[in-house]
């Protein structure tokens, strides 16, 4: 017989706002700046040692009055619960510089040699660290981030636009080019029942004119909550703008860096509803696009802008679809293409995919609608279906070329999304995947996964070459320190639901693969990709990779694992100074680093 545990003591609260003799405040209204200190807040690693100088909480908004709270939830219900996805964060600084040297200047993965190249990784303090977009900086708050990166350094090998050569998919120039399309409405005088309230710095417009262009904007989801922030500012609690959403919670978002400027910021938002909400926060105006989910009923688990480009955004939704929208376009009641449908996709007609997977073969992509289409009137641009399993995340390789893409599955899924062809397939040691991400140069994936791993994928090998233990739950988010990174030489970082940092270094050297793998890798690869006459289940055997065992494969551990919450931690970035990471609660911690001469 199972007893449930006794309903939580709350305090008896009136009326909002109501007097009393010993009044309860609400729940989390404010954010709060803390400046830790003590020993337990540094940790040493071999570039110096790194110290926590802020720790920003970012209010927990509470459910909306119109949503019945379950006073007493039972925690062994089986039902589905609400998506919701903690503190996700997005840096961008409006002031671009060109970018360093070779490392991050987009080369395909096919044009990078992986030997011959000396160790250059910064150890000496005099030797100073460069952003992402270039140059050296100083100030506290006013450092590039990796969000930059990307969009400003792609100067070599570049790919073709995505849809190129599909003239309906040309966008009208305006008469003044410097001029950018905003959204429809006005987010302040909104009367959407979407919408719940929308709070402005009274002192926007001053502070936007007097703060530097080199400072970083923060823009964060939490809950119901997104928020606006000034982390150059001296008083980053006080938000620019805080947007209360009624019921749907903002699980993910993106900032265009391609049309960023100072009087111009392009941000797009995913909800737990499925709808995408795409705002221009300096005019505070806004567009609701996937509409009561005309095109995907299903939430958006992540949502990235298609680098280059100006208008296009893909969103993975958790029915296991990754769809492609025009944020100018309107929306309609979509139904997949019978012609990209039936047509043959990576070799396997669409007609004999596997429905125990959701319509879809691991070593295939059902396209209920290509980027070529004719029909581009209305969103979506594209629409491809992988499984019926929910994707995690996905992310852009520097070439601009392929996507990294992985599923509740377990699986890695390497995407060349110009051609709307499945490259490869690899599959985690087990359990779901739960996030990705790509070298500087294009050559190394990693995946973080329910497994406690992270794992090394060298894609001109279209092998797993290590894996990475060191956490004691499940991985939730990995990124590259593109400041530590060279030609053979890598840093990352890693965080996890067990409130873990972790920073890995290896090196090609370190990489060393089983015999057997070595000779094969190299005749599989260009089977895969220049053998024409291959029938579809070679071709499918090609594309699918099995799963290694423990013994072949190395296990690398960290140069640091420390304790840094005690709640989950969902997010990591580096600037050139620092690592910021948040956590499930709404804490945004910034470790600065030190230099010990």
């Amino acid at each position: 017989m199972f007893v449930l545990p006794p309903p939580p003591r709350y305090p008896t609260m009136g009326p909002y706002g109501a007097g009393g003799i010993h009044p309860v405040p609400m729940i989390e209204t404010n954010n709060t700046l803390s400046n830790p200190t003590g020993p337990e807040w540094q940790f040493l690693v071999g570039e110096g040692t790194y110290t926590l100088k802020e720790d920003l909480h970012l209010a927990t908004p509470p459910p909306h009055p119109s949503e019945a709270t379950v006073p007493n939830p039972n925690p062994l219900s089986t039902l589905p619960q609400p998506a919701s996805a903690g503190t996700s964060v997005s840096l961008i600084a409006l002031e671009s510089r060109p970018a360093p040297n070779f490392l991050y200047r987009g080369l395909s993965s096919t044009t990078l040699a992986l030997s011959g190249a000396p160790s250059s990784i910064q150890e000496h303090p005099n030797e100073g660290r460069y952003s992402a977009e270039g140059g050296k900086t100083s100030e506290e708050g006013r450092t590039g981030s990796t969000s930059d990166a990307q969009a400003t350094s792609i100067t070599i090998g570049s790919a073709p636009a995505f849809g190129e050569g599909n003239a309906l998919l040309t966008q009208v120039p305006t008469k003044d080019v410097n001029k950018k399309r905003k959204p429809k409405n006005n987010m302040t005088k909104s009367n959407s029942s979407f919408i719940s309230r929308v709070i402005v710095n009274e002192s926007l417009s001053k502070k936007l004119t007097e703060r530097s262009n080199d400072g970083l904007f923060a823009f964060a989801n939490i809950n119901r909550a997104f928020q606006w922030l000034d982390m150059s500012s001296s008083s980053k609690q006080d938000y620019l703008t805080k947007i209360l959403f009624t019921k749907a919670h903002c699980l993910c978002h993106d900032v265009n860096v391609h049309t960023k400027s100072v009087s111009h910021l392009d941000v797009i938002m995913g909800f737990s509803t499925g709808e995408v909400i795409w705002w221009e926060p300096i005019s505070q105006r806004y567009t609701r696009l996937n509409k009561n989910g005309a095109i995907n009923g299903t939430p958006v688990a992540a949502i990235r802008w298609i680098p280059g480009s100006e208008n296009l955004f893909l969103a993975a939704h958790m029915d296991g679809s990754l769809v492609v929208y025009d944020k100018e376009k309107e929306d309609a009641q979509f139904n997949p293409e019978e012609e990209a449908i039936n047509g043959n996709v990576n070799g396997t007609s669409g007609e004999s995919l596997d429905a125990s997977n959701g319509g879809a073969h691991h070593n295939s992509i059902r396209i209920n609608k290509s980027v070529h289409s004719k029909n581009q009137k209305v969103n979506p641009v594209a629409a491809w279906k992988l499984s019926n399993h929910r994707i995690n995340a996905f992310s852009f390789s520097p070439d601009n070329r392929h996507l990294a893409v992985v599923s509740e599955d377990g699986t890695l899924r390497i995407i060349d999304y110009l051609k709307e062809e499945l490259l490869d397939v690899f599959y985690s040691y087990y359990g779901g995947l739960t996030c990705v991400c790509w070298s500087p140069d294009g050559q190394y994936v990693l995946t973080g996964g329910q497994d406690d791993l992270i794992s090394i994928w060298s894609l001109s090998d279209s092998a797993l070459v290590a894996r990475c233990q060191g956490h004691q739950s499940w991985v939730s988010a990995v990124a590259f320190d593109p400041w530590r990174c060279d030609e053979r030489n890598y840093r990352f970082g890693s965080v996890g639901e067990d409130g873990r940092l972790c920073l890995w270094d290896f090196s090609v050297g370190m990489l060393h693969r089983p015999k057997a793998r070595a000779e094969t890798a190299t005749t599989s690869n260009s089977r895969l990709r220049s053998n024409s006459n291959l029938d579809t289940e070679d071709e499918e055997m090609a594309i699918a990779h099995p799963v290694e065992p423990r013994a072949r494969i190395p296990m690398l551990p960290p140069v640091l694992n420390k304790s840094i919450d005690t709640h989950p931690v969902c997010w990591l970035d580096f600037t050139e100074n620092a690592i910021m990471t948040s956590c499930k609660s709404g804490k945004q911690h910034q470790a600065k680093l030190r230099l010990d001469y």
